[in-house]
């Protein structure tokens, strides 16, 4: 047994307690939440800290079998630039793939992260997420952006799904603007109402060109990649309003980067009547985009919201608290009790673990991560993490 003490205990679904007393077993199971004063802790060992203990955070977007291509691509490119430059640097020997993915499972592992929501294309993170102190949820995507692929690409992610843990995994669409409408049809006959969907969305104005005008960067992107652009038709609106009629029901929707997603389409989505949840990756955004999401619209809506560190393609860390900082610095009116809301039990429920994860009650296994240097409840650059359990 251990008794973890710090200057705040921050359980998440209840009050912050000041000298609070967090009791563990060695399989990191929460006992008992104390007081300070409280009569049971009379003669125990307790490990005392500067800072606030919060649980561990949850990823909730990653692929982390593009590890290895930290650095090699230009930043502020643009979505579709970025893309094409991901498909023509993924090639690597498999020794330096697991190496990295290593490393990155290390880098998350380390940062306080317990669970990840991980995209994937291949097999090459099977093995690592067998082992992993870090849960894993993976998606394993779906392209196809002409009508007859759309059988055969359906099959391939149901055969790649086997080679991952059946309780957590998923098929997902990868984006609207790389799956055909008949794919999209195919795949919400296909998959069971428990099956979670995580779909990259709005992050790129050229995506909502697309589909609004059938212009922008991704005209260019399909002639680069060899498909026909006229695969696509003018729709008059954005992207979400497009395809969000043609995913399954009532599936719970994981919408990643919403990097221009607008008042109109949170009103359209509200109007649906939709299970979705908002997953933020700030520092990618500014990565490729050099832009982030209109936060506040989110908030003010009262939408839930979700954090990822997307891929070391598009990040120079797997770090939730980077993530949080850069919001935090951006938006300086967000209140932090309100956003490590969205780094731990939002992100728990987007991907149905919270019994075990996303706050410190007692039963769960949530990890527990120490945020040191923070004063008054404000994230500063100044704050680090240090895993406790």
């Amino acid at each position: 047994m251990k008794y973890f003490s710090a200057n705040y205990i921050l359980p998440i679904t209840s009050l912050p307690i000041k000298d609070g007393v967090v009791k563990v077993n060695d399989e990191g199971e929460i006992l008992a939440i104390y007081e300070s004063k409280a009569a049971e802790l009379k003669d125990q060992h307790i490990e005392k800290f500067e800072g606030v203990i919060v649980p561990g955070f949850i990823n909730a977007h990653c692929h982390l079998e593009l590890s290895h291509m930290k650095g090699t691509i230009p930043q502020k490119t643009g979505l579709p630039a970025f893309l094409s430059a991901v498909m023509t640097s993924r090639s690597a020997s498999l020794k330096v793939i697991d190496k990295a993915m290593a490393e990155a499972d290390a880098e998350m592992y380390n940062n306080g992260i317990v669970a990840v929501g991980d995209h994937v294309n291949s097999d090459n993170t099977s093995k690592i997420k067998e082992s992993s102190k870090i849960l894993y949820h993976t998606f394993v995507e779906i392209f196809g952006v002409e009508p007859e692929e759309a059988d055969g690409k359906l099959q391939e992610a149901k055969d790649l799904i086997h080679e991952f843990d059946p309780a957590h995994s998923s098929l997902t669409p990868h984006a609207p603007y790389s799956c055909s409408k008949i794919l999209l049809k195919k795949f919400k006959k296909a998959v069971s109402d428990v099956n979670i969907i995580s779909i990259h969305n709005q992050e790129s104005d050229d995506e909502n060109k697309l589909f609004r005008y059938k212009t922008g960067g991704f005209i260019d992107f399909f002639k680069i990649i060899g498909k026909n652009p006229d695969l696509f038709k003018a729709q008059a609106r954005n992207s979400i309003q497009s395809y969000l009629p043609y995913l399954p029901h009532p599936n719970k929707l994981i919408l990643v980067h919403n990097t221009f997603t607008s008042l109109k389409d949170l009103d359209f989505v509200d109007r649906m009547g939709r299970d979705i949840v908002w997953c933020l990756c700030p520092k990618a955004n500014l990565y490729i985009e050099d832009q982030l999401p209109k936060v506040l619209n989110f908030v003010n809506d009262n939408q839930k919201i979700v954090i990822g560190t997307d891929s070391l393609a598009s990040n120079d860390t797997l770090s939730i608290l980077d993530e949080l900082k850069v919001l935090h610095k951006h938006f300086d009116n967000l209140d932090f009790q309100q956003s490590i809301q969205w780094a731990t039990i939002n992100g728990a429920q987007a991907l149905n673990i919270d019994r075990e994860f996303g706050s410190i009650e007692v039963g769960k296994k949530p990890g527990l991560v120490l945020l040191k240097n923070m004063e008054h409840f404000r994230l500063t650059d100044k704050v680090t993490v240090q895993r406790l359990v």
